[in-house]
């Protein structure tokens, strides 16, 4: 006997064979929808245990400290290339010195770059056969605003208007050594580059007295 068509509970009679034909198309196609979503899931998980293994694999660690600067070699071959006495600071061993170099120009400047505190900075520069005139281009034009004197050495004192105009150079010292000109200036507070100027006093000293310059 020949089986009776099946009668579909959505339509109450035997489906049509292109009804038929649509539904199993449906179904496939939610079939390979299915499926299609699963790779993608799959392939995420598999991409972020990848990124995990590199983040949690590779060796990390804090990076190397800078080499130190070693101011008196760097020092020594200034003189050797200029011929004059480069003045050498023994600083504190907590103030880091971020360079110390030999600067060509108009003026040859031998310089140091200090970080004494964590909110300022300190420069050393020493114009070689210089005078305030440079000492005034260097600070942006400004003129001393006063004068004091640290450990028998005058300084011109320079108070910086517009520090940000002047590369953040809030405060300077200024003096004559000899044929030279030294300037301590930078952001830091005027107490910290009166520390400076007190530990090249003598130095500046030994200049002014080579060059047979008055006290």
């Amino acid at each position: 006997m020949a089986r009776e068509p099946r009668i579909a509970a959505h339509l109450g009679r035997p489906e049509t064979p292109d009804e038929i034909a649509a539904r199993k198309a449906e179904s496939s196609r939610i079939y390979r929808g299915s499926q299609t979503f699963r790779n993608l899931i799959v392939a995420l998980v598999v991409s972020l245990a990848v990124v995990a293994v590199i983040v949690w694999g590779v060796p990390r660690g804090e990076a190397p400290e800078p080499a130190p600067i070693n101011v008196a070699a760097i020092a020594a071959d200034a003189e050797e290339t200029t011929g004059h006495d480069a003045i050498v600071p023994d600083a504190p061993d907590d103030w880091r010195v971020n360079s110390a170099r030999l600067e060509t120009g108009d003026v040859t400047t031998w310089s140091i770059a200090y970080v004494p505190t964590e909110t300022g900075f300190l420069r050393l520069s020493q114009g070689f056969d210089a005078d305030e005139t440079w000492a005034a281009r260097v600070l942006g034009g400004a003129a001393p605003t006063d004068a004091v004197t640290i450990d028998g050495v005058r300084w011109d004192v320079y108070e910086i208007s517009d520090p940000e105009a002047n590369a953040n150079v809030s405060y300077a010292l200024g003096t004559q050594a000899g044929a030279d000109h030294v300037l301590v200036y930078g952001s830091s507070e005027p107490e910290v580059a009166a520390d400076l100027a007190a530990l090249v006093a003598d130095q500046i000293d030994a200049l002014a007295t080579a060059e047979g310059t008055p006290e």
